[in-house]
């Protein structure tokens, strides 16, 4: 695959990200915009680290610790949804969270 797909691509996941987070309403929502933003940093890494440098893995160990960064950030968002779900199971706006 050429250099520019792949920026392409990474670039539009990046911005569908940018537009949810932005634009949501719904804390799961932004979460997995925050997770779309990460996976198109993921690919910028990966790709540039082949291009640049295919001796050394220096994008694709980084790319493992933003994987395991998003993780913890999905376990943290397990965490708030449980907490912050209303008694009528109606899911809670970011604007009403104090």
């Amino acid at each position: 695959m050429m250099l520019e797909h792949v920026l392409v691509l990474s670039a539009y996941l990046f911005s569908i990200g940018i537009y949810g987070l932005i634009t949501s309403r719904n804390m799961v929502r932004a979460l997995m915009c925050l997770e779309l933003i990460l996976n198109a940093v993921n690919i910028n890494f990966v790709t540039f680290s082949d291009f640049f440098d295919n001796r050394q893995l220096k994008g694709d160990i980084f790319s493992i610790f933003v994987i395991a960064i998003a993780a913890a950030e999905a376990a943290i968002g397990q965490l708030l949804f449980r907490q912050f779900i209303v008694i009528e199971n109606q899911l809670v706006s970011i604007n009403r969270i104090y």
